[in-house]
């Protein structure tokens, strides 16, 4: 397949993206979170073909995204008043929103599920593109299944060249990790998947939100998936990965013991100096915000520096920390050390 690239400062581009999309393509394009790959929301066939660019899993749902919640009268059956009130308060922005699905919904869209994940993204490209489109976009992550999320033009060319029908450049994600997930198909909100709107921003709003034990935890056999990135090892590099659970003190010295052939440290960026082995850093230990924009990015490094095993030092499981540990502990395939 040929993989036309654009530019969105250049005229003509999004108009040339969305009529691709409208016309059943597909397209990676830009969100504040990571780069999504987009194709028409109503269409079975155009979302069946997201799955077998990506490799990903048929029970894996997509997250539809709208420019307008005017959009929502067509995907969703019921818009409940807690989903209104974060709607108001965080859309457009990195909040997906999990309610029950309309009937023009396919199942290859909601993976077979009755509900359907729901997103109005900040991004201005993204945005343009849908409203000339016209329609809804399913756009999971533009990346291989499994392997760390893009969040520039260049890790989107990088896993799908020749996959895809177009890859459009609207600059890094400005985010850096994928939106936060809520579902209002129970009888609770419950928390699906954390991002750069926390549990807390969530609660203020909605009072008491459960958590699925999937955040933090592998699903058990059999579990059905209920939303994006609940997947057992994700966003994982080639690298064996290892989380520590540590204080920098403890980290560094741990680190410094284990140095070997092949061993890294994904460390915070004031512990580098004083590690003996080749370092990345994701951001300063002070900045959950900063270690979000750049987790998916040091993964990515540390696929191009050729590492065998990995010793990752966890953030803090609060806040927007709870999303970058969420995504790294799904990184290690849950292989975590406590000191």
């Amino acid at each position: 397949m040929e993989t036309l690239l654009f530019d969105a400062k250049n005229e003509g581009s999004v108009e040339a993206v969305a009529n691709i999309l409208k016309n059943g393509g597909l397209a990676a394009i830009p969100t504040e979170t990571v780069y999504g790959l987009a194709a028409n929301a109503f269409d079975a066939e155009a979302c069946a073909n997201i799955f077998r660019a990506k490799g990903r899993p048929g029970d894996n749902p997509l997250i539809v995204h709208i420019c307008d919640t005017a959009m929502l009268s067509e995907i969703v059956s019921e818009f409940p008043e807690g989903a209104k009130r974060l709607a108001e308060k965080y859309w457009p922005g990195p909040l997906t929103m999990i309610m029950k699905k309309s009937e023009k919904i396919p199942d290859v869209t909601s993976a077979g599920l009755p509900s359907v994940a729901v997103r109005f993204p900040a991004h201005p490209v993204a945005r343009e593109i849908i409203e000339k489109a016209g329609i809804p976009l399913a756009a999971p992550s533009a990346n291989l299944s499994g392997s760390p999320s893009p969040t520039t033009f260049e890790h989107c060319t990088h896993d799908l060249m020749g996959r895809v029908d177009a890859i459009i450049d609207g600059g890094s994600c400005s985010v850096g990790v994928e939106s936060t997930i809520i579902s209002f198909a129970g009888e609770k909100p419950v928390l699906l998947r954390p991002g750069y709107i926390t549990l807390e921003q969530l609660c203020e709003v909605l009072g008491e939100v459960e958590v699925s034990h999937a955040v933090l935890e592998k699903l058990e056999e059999g579990e059905k998936v209920l939303s994006p990135g609940m997947k057992y090892k994700h966003y994982a590099p080639k690298a064996q990965v290892t989380l520590i659970k540590a204080s920098s003190e403890d980290y560094i010295k741990f680190v410094n013991e284990h140095a070997g052939k092949g061993v890294f440290a994904l460390c915070f960026d004031e512990e580098a100096k004083m590690l003996v082995v080749s370092t990345v850093t994701y951001g300063s230990k002070f900045s959950d915000a900063q270690q979000a924009e750049h987790i998916f990015e040091a993964l990515r490094k540390i696929d191009e520096s050729g590492a065998e095993k990995v010793f990752a030092h966890s953030p803090k499981a609060s806040g927007i920390g709870l999303a970058v540990y969420n995504r790294l502990i799904r990184a290690a395939g849950f292989d975590v050390i406590e000191i």
